[in-house]
Order: C-alpha cells, then structure tokens, then sequence
C-alpha cells in the first residue's frame, strides 16, 4: 500500500492512498462487460479510466451496483471521438454517456473547485451550484464529490482503488460523512440532504454527527430545489427497497416537513398513531415488492405517502357540513395542489393517485350494478390493495375485505346471484310498509286528500 500527499485546498486535507488488488474486495467479474470496455479503451486512448462513486463504494461492501460511472482526465469532446455511441449531455454538469443498448456508461471528467475564470462555473448568490465545468485533476476531482464514500476511484491500469479523502476507512466503518464544511455543502445543492437520508438507509451506515447535525436548520432549502429534481430524488428514496428506513430517518432529521408538509401535519395531529402505522406497513410492502423485483407504481407509492394528509382535509371538509362526495373530491384536490408546491407529481401519477382514494368510499356499496362496474374499473386492484392495507389503520373494513376478495375469485353469474339473493333478504328484513287506506269521495267524484 503506497502513501503519498498532494497540496490541497485550504481546509480540506488530502491524502492520497493506493489500496492494491490483493488488500480490496473488487473483481473485474462483478462490473459491467461494457464499463469495462469504456475504461480499457479510454486507457488505450492515452487517457486515465478509472470506475467512480457508488458503483465502487458498493462493491466494497458486497453489492450488486446498477450503474457504472467512469472518471477520465479527458474532456466531453475527447470522450465523444474515442465512442461513436457516445453523446454529450447536460449543461449544469457536462457529461458523456457511452450508449450499449439499453445500458448507459456515464462519463465526467475530472473537476476542480478552483477557477481561475476561464472555466465553466455559476454559484447563486447563496452559495447553491448552479453550473460547474471546471476541469481538473482527480485529487481535486475527489474533494469535489459529496461524501467520503462516493470519492473511490478503482483504477483499471493496476485494479486498484484510490482513495483521497480517507472514503475507505469510512466505508469500512459504515460510516457517511460530507468533505469539506457540511453546512457549505448543503447550500451548494440542497438535495444533498436528502441524499444523505437515501445512502444512510440503503447502505445502513450512519451519518457522521458533523454531517448529520446541520440538516435540520437547513431543512427548508430544500424549497430552493426544483420540484421536478425533488420527484426524481424521492423516488429514489422510496423505490430502492429502502423505503421504511427512508422515511424513519427523514422523520428524524427534520425533512419530512419540507418534503412532506401536509402529511408530516396530518401525523403529527393523529394522537392514535393509526395513519403513520398504515403508512409504515405501505411502505413496507413497497420494499417487499421491490425485493421480489415486482413493480411498484409511483401513484400508488404517493397514494400511500400523502393518504394522511387527504384524510386530514376530508375531515375537516365534512366537519364543515360538505357532503361525503364533494368532500372527498376537494380533499383529493386541495392535498395534490398543495404537494406540487414542493414536489412536482406528474398529472400520470397524481390523477391515479386520486382515483385510487375516491374509490375507497365505493367498497362499501353493494348493489349489483354498481359492484360489476367498480370490478371492471381500471383502478380497481390497485384501489383494493390500498383499501387492505387499511386495515392497519383500522379493523372497521374486513367485512368490506372479505366481500371484494370473494367476489374476485367468483365467476360472474355467480356474482350476481349472490347479489340478488342479498338484496331479497335485505328487502325481505325490512317491515313491512302501512298501506294508506284511500278515503271515498263524498260527493260523487271529489278529488282524493
């Protein structure tokens, strides 16, 4: 293992260490054949290729990574003349992604916090990254990535990585800590708050106490963030099978208001606990899904996180004499304009989301009609599966449970037999109406009273 030191910016100390292939646990089998292509071929160009960030930090502690990013000294245009497959993105961060099929290997050159002014870079007045183009070495390239654990390099000229911000110690302790100052960090890009909870939770590291401790007072930058970038990133959070410990570490630092307003209101006000627990058990069974490699729609997911907040404004509607339906609609309404404000919900997720809380009011009914048309709703499995999951909240809805199971697995003849014969009980258990007795007329053809 060979130790040197490289002068770095002030206040953040830099040490660069090579750790070599019989000290590390990564293999060239476990990385993707096409990552691979890209690194031996930018090394072949005469450039240095090294595999970057999570894909390393999860080898390191025995995952399966997804993505393969790669770190080059050469330039986006450089990239591009080396690949035909290639093609540059981005404006704010620009990139080159190598195109195999439906894999894409990212490519960023090394960047630098210096800038001399002839680079590529702009800062909002308060402190937030808006753009940053400007190239530099991978030591400077390293103290410019978030988190210690993201800033290994695994260099394919010898298979071994490199490490300058002590990210190999920090991943063997499952450790997450910030480089440089947290609090400056977090105003350059606010989301990386929300990353911190994400990595925290998936990786089950903790968060270093310096890293962790300014989050709450900085919580309401977040609002700063694009909507549509906070969309992305809680999908992320929620849909890598690590959706409980997300949102249990979210609560704890103080994001669930910024992120989740309405809901975070809606748990605080319900003394019972009964809508966090239902949200819990939807979240968990999210993670189960994702585990099994089963799909989990993000307007399902959103029905679950925000059903506490759209249960808190139909309460307060009908409190306010609105009836049921109208309630319910204005609810849905109110809960989904109120979100978009922080976390822009496409009109694809957020209009099924609705109809899945509408339709939880129609379980209840069973006249024949109305039962056939719910089942052939195109909604309908995924409003049921909401509406068992109710029942974490509360038991008042196993007879409805029992009822749509039975029918489901019924042919539809059958179905509807059952249908009427309940309705003939039903009418047969009412008592039976007083008939009024028509009063004759008195004289001769008066109209009846």
């Amino acid at each position: 293992m060979s130790t040197i030191t490289v002068s770095p910016p002030p206040a953040i100390a830099v040490h660069a260490r090579s750790i070599p292939r019989d000290a590390h646990p990564i293999s060239r089998k476990d990385i993707s054949p096409n990552a691979l292509r890209v690194l031996y071929r930018l090394r072949e160009g005469g450039f240095g290729a090294f595999l970057v960030g999570g894909a390393v930090r999860d080898l390191l502690v025995g995952g399966h990574p997804k993505d393969f990013d790669v770190a080059t000294d050469a330039t986006p245009e450089q990239v591009k003349a080396l690949f035909r497959n290639c093609r540059l993105i981005g404006r704010r961060f620009r990139l080159a992604h190598v195109v195999y099929g439906r894999e894409i290997i990212e490519v960023a050159t090394f960047r630098s916090n210096a800038d001399d002014g002839s680079g590529d870079r702009e800062t909002h007045e308060g402190g937030r990254l808006l753009r940053d183009n400007v190239y530099g070495t991978i030591e400077e390239d390293a103290i410019r990535r978030d988190f210690t654990a993201n800033a290994l390099y695994y260099a394919i000229e010898d298979f071994s990585v490199r490490d300058f911000v002590g990210g190999y110690e920090d991943v063997e302790a499952r450790v997450l800590r910030l480089i440089g100052d947290p609090e400056t960090r977090y105003r350059e890009d606010p989301v990386r708050m929300l990353r911190a909870i994400r990595l925290a939770a998936k990786l089950d590291f903790t968060i270093e106490a310096g890293t962790a401790d300014p989050i709450p007072a900085l919580a309401p930058l977040l609002r700063e963030s694009a909507p549509a970038r906070l969309f992305e990133e809680s999908l992320k959070m929620f849909l890598s099978g690590h959706a409980v410990a997300s949102f249990e570490r979210l609560e704890k630092h103080g994001l669930l208001p910024v992120l989740l307003p309405e809901t975070a209101k809606a748990l605080a006000s319900n003394r019972s606990g009964a809508l966090r627990r239902m949200l819990i058990e939807g979240l968990r069974s999210t993670d189960l899904r994702v585990a099994n490699d089963e799909p989990v729609s993000p307007a399902f997911l959103f029905a679950v996180l925000l059903w506490p907040a759209y249960c808190r404004d139909l309460m307060q509607l009908q409190a306010q004499g609105v009836h049921a339906a109208e309630a319910q609609r204005r609810a849905a309404d109110r809960v989904t304009l109120h979100q978009l404000n922080t976390v822009a919900l496409p009109r694809r997720f957020s209009l099924p989301m609705q109809e899945i809380w509408l339709l939880q009011s129609r379980f209840s009914q069973r006249q024949r009609k109305r039962v056939f048309r719910l089942l052939s709703h195109p909604r309908f499995r995924a409003a049921f599966d909401f509406l068992q999951l109710r029942q974490f909240a509360s038991p008042e809805h196993a007879e409805d449970i029992a009822f749509w199971k039975d029918v489901q697995t019924q042919p539809g003849e059958m179905v509807a037999a059952q249908l009427e014969a309940q309705a003939i009980e039903a009418a047969e258990g009412e008592a039976p109406r007083r008939r009024r007795r028509r009063r004759r007329p008195t004289n001769g053809g008066g109209a009846t009273e």
